[in-house]
């Protein structure tokens, strides 16, 4: 997954049992995180990592809340409501997701996310708190009381408009990262002013999922449609709680932005919240961070300006598209057969950067002004094969040390001797199932990431 957790000096809150024992639990997040990418080991690694790092927290909460007691720490109560959050809800619906998919990579990307991310919060903040070097975050929850009315609000509004089952994994929210996440904030403010700010936090493939759906979008992908019916809908959402608690001061809407990751962490760190909530919503993971109200000054009375939310929406969208084709791996497809081409095209789009060659002279030329990460090459083409075409891509030195695949219906004896001095890094065979085809190049790279290389 390419995840690790760096201790740092800022981490320590100087009492060394406690923070050896934070080190321990650190350790066991990333030896999670690298059998997490290992797909033969990660469901039997995962369920015995996992199971050994929730009974080291339980045994270490247990120790901290005995030594916060010794030295009578005001904030007890507080901090044992976030561990027993953490441990009574938290894990076991997260263990819950894992053993129900089967250990799929997104329910395990579920669990580390939310446990790396509370672990990291929690000693920066909470655990700080203890020696006086941080204030906890936490002390203006509403009470357990309200907690309910509004959590059982949220299940029931996203039933009645989206028809999704939803569970609590967290009453105390941290601002973990899960997925691939939506930031939404929604600025209100009252008539004698205050102001209170909503972040809501939605698991991409939630949108596409619920709203998509709604408004017949069968794309499966995030567009400014989608983005747009969206912002409406959770607008609604967010009103439709309010008002439900008609003794709670009247808030009007003022703005609404889309957040990145990093601007969402900034403005939940320095702000305190009332409700932080996240669930699981069956299609995807939703979060609801209502912060404490402020007396803020205004220049002028404030409202909602379309044209600027609606650049947001754009903009969110376009860098979106550019951090997934950033991320995503380049292959060149080099076949004389235009259906090979659209085939493989249509099969790989989706997770990888495809560029098409349809000769070997057309391949060394793409090869020369955009490196590909892999080559896809038929062993059978017409005036110049695949043998001799990668026989020039190894006598390019700029070139040599690219990998190749054979992409062919040819694996007999002799074809295969041929190439073998040349270094493939092995065979696809065009007969196979698409869904094969794919799995092997997934897995090439996968190897590649963890360092094993990704001859076959």
């Amino acid at each position: 997954m390419g995840n690790y957790l760096v201790w740092e000096d800022r981490y320590n809150i100087g009492i060394d049992r406690i923070d050896n024992e934070h080190k321990k639990l650190f350790h066991i997040i990333n030896k999670l995180f690298k059998f997490s990418g290992q797909e033969v080991k990660a469901p039997w690694v995962c369920q015995e990592g996992i199971k050994y790092f929730k009974d080291h927290a339980i045994k270490h909460f247990a120790e901290e809340e005995a030594y916060m007691e010794s030295i009578a720490y005001k904030g007890l109560q507080t901090h044992k409501r976030l561990h027993d959050d953490f441990s009574n809800r938290t894990l076991p619906l997260l263990e819950k997701e894992l053993e129900q998919s089967g250990y799929e990579k997104e329910a395990i990307e579920h669990f580390l996310g939310v446990c790396a991310g509370w672990l990291i919060g929690h000693t920066l903040t909470e655990d700080r708190a203890m020696t006086g070097g941080e204030a906890s975050k936490w002390v203006n929850l509403m009470p357990e009381e309200e907690q309910f009315v509004v959590k059982q609000t949220i299940i029931r509004l996203l039933h009645d408009m989206f028809r999704l089952e939803s569970q609590v994994v967290s009453e105390c929210y941290g601002g973990e990262k899960f997925g691939k996440g939506v930031y939404y904030r929604l600025t209100y403010g009252s008539a004698n002013g205050k102001q209170q700010e909503v972040i809501l936090v939605f698991e991409e493939n939630l949108l596409v999922e619920t709203v998509g759906k709604m408004i017949g979008d069968t794309s499966g992908k995030l567009n400014v449609v989608i983005m747009d019916a969206a912002r409406y809908t959770a607008r609604q959402f967010v009103e439709s709680i309010q008002k439900r608690f008609s003794s709670q001061e009247v808030y009007q809407l003022e703005s609404e932005h889309l957040l990145t990751y990093e601007q969402f962490q900034k403005m939940f760190d320095r702000q305190l919240p009332q409700y932080s909530l996240l669930f699981d919503a069956g299609a995807g993971y939703f979060a609801y961070c209502a912060m404490t109200p402020h007396p803020v000054k205004r220049k002028k009375e404030g409202t909602v300006q379309e044209e600027h939310t609606m650049t947001d929406i754009e903009k969110y969208l376009q860098d979106h598209a550019k951090e997934k084709n950033a991320r995503k791996k380049k292959l060149l497809v080099v076949d004389d057969s235009d259906t090979v081409q659209l085939a493989m095209k249509g099969l790989l789009q989706e997770d990888y950067q495809i560029t098409v060659a349809n000769s070997g002279t057309s391949a060394i030329c793409c090869m020369t002004l955009e490196r590909p990460d892999l080559v896809l090459l038929d062993y059978d083409m017409p005036v110049c094969d695949g043998a001799q075409v990668l026989k020039m891509i190894r006598s390019e030195t700029e070139l040599a040390d690219i990998p190749v695949f054979f992409l062919t219906g040819k694996v007999d004896k002799e074809s295969v001797s041929k190439v073998i001095p040349l270094k493939p890094e092995g065979y696809l065979l065009k007969s196979a199932k698409p869904a094969e085809i794919k799995k092997n190049i997934d897995r090439y790279f996968e190897k590649k990431a963890q360092g094993n290389g990704g001859h076959k």
